[in-house]
């Protein structure tokens, strides 16, 4: 008898097989095609599409292969995502001569290596997500948001987006003033990777006492540093920067499970479907909350992060009114 180490290829893989590289396409593109504005702005847009091929079905891919660990699964999954944001900065920090065509290249070969790699291990086995032939309408996945647990885990969700690219965004004009130019990527990269490690972090927490307290937590925690960061101007340059490590590792440690609740909340032939709305809602929020908070700096400077707590705030409010209840923290789950 013949035995595969990976099942063969399945329509989930090959999905986010083709968004890695036409995401990788249009990246290429857009640093070494010499096009207009205009071109180069269509080319970001195709981009971001075939983002939305990658990153949602990535999570139903990793959960599809470690369905009885959704929790600490997804956190590799986001501290992935985190080091891949923080890898340009580290790039330049590698080799500071090196133009951003060259970090843009590079992160091209990196979304072809990655398509590669999905298409080799295709599908989980779990049969309960490899839902092939099912094609739920938009209908049905807005439903999703009629289950109270659901709509309290995007709703938090949504609370964490409106902080976590805009802090990014802005990470490298906090570092600046605590450290020599030419020391930037370095710190940068490290204010960053630091979700790496706080993704880890909580996603083993979750699996002892559950992903709504640890999600409730590092939002919390996050969202407090919003507010006494700029309070912390008197304070000496290597403190500020502790702090904005300890925000880097927080801002991103409930990413994961939020996808996990929600995951657990739908059924298994929506989790693909309704993770991407939630998706593309939380990401159309962080486009506002870059606009405000970059705007804002120019004129307010560091008093503009205190805008950011707005999103923990209403993030913690959705998760302790879901379904008109309290909150319940179970020391384990049945999903995890």
């Amino acid at each position: 008898m013949r035995v595969r180490c990976f099942p063969q290829p399945a329509r989930q893989a090959r999905t986010a097989f083709v968004g890695l590289l036409l995401g990788a396409l249009a990246n290429a593109l857009f640093a070494f095609g010499g096009f207009g504005f205009a071109p180069s702005l269509a080319l970001r847009f195709a981009d971001g599409v075939a983002l939305a091929g990658i990153y949602p079905l990535g999570m139903k891919l990793v959960v599809g292969w470690n369905r009885g660990r959704t929790a600490d699964t997804l956190a590799v999954l986001v501290g992935m995502l985190v080091l891949g944001t923080a890898f340009p900065y580290g790039l330049r920090a590698w080799a500071p001569g090196l133009d951003w065509h060259s970090t843009v290249a590079a992160a091209s070969l990196l979304s072809v290596v990655g398509a590669i790699l999905v298409l080799v291990t295709g599908d989980g086995p779990d049969a309960r997500l490899n839902t092939v032939g099912v094609h739920p309408r938009l209908g049905s996945v807005l439903q999703a948001f009629r289950v109270p647990a659901f709509r309290s885990a995007a709703f938090g969700y949504f609370g964490h987006m409106w902080e976590l690219y805009a802090f990014w965004t802005l990470v490298p004009f906090l570092v600046a003033p605590l450290m020599p130019a030419s020391l930037g990527p370095a710190a940068n990269f490290g204010v960053i990777a630091a979700g790496f490690v706080g993704s880890l972090v909580a996603g083993r927490l979750a699996r002892r006492f559950g992903s709504a307290p640890v999600a409730a937590v590092a939002l919390s925690a996050s969202g407090t540093i919003c507010v006494i960061y700029p309070f912390t101007a008197a304070w000496p340059d290597f403190l500020r920067l502790a702090v904005l490590v300890f925000w880097g590792a927080t801002v991103v440690a409930d990413s994961a499970q939020f996808s996990s609740l929600s995951s657990q909340a739908c059924s298994a032939d929506l989790i693909g479907s309704a993770l991407a709305v939630q998706n593309a809602i939380g990401f159309a929020i962080s486009i506002m909350s870059i606009s405000l908070v970059t705007e804002l700096f120019g004129s307010k400077g560091e008093a503009a992060v205190t805008w950011l707590a707005l999103g923990p705030a209403l993030g913690l409010v959705a998760m302790f009114l879901r379904g008109s209840t309290k909150l319940r923290w179970p020391k384990s789950s049945r999903y995890e």
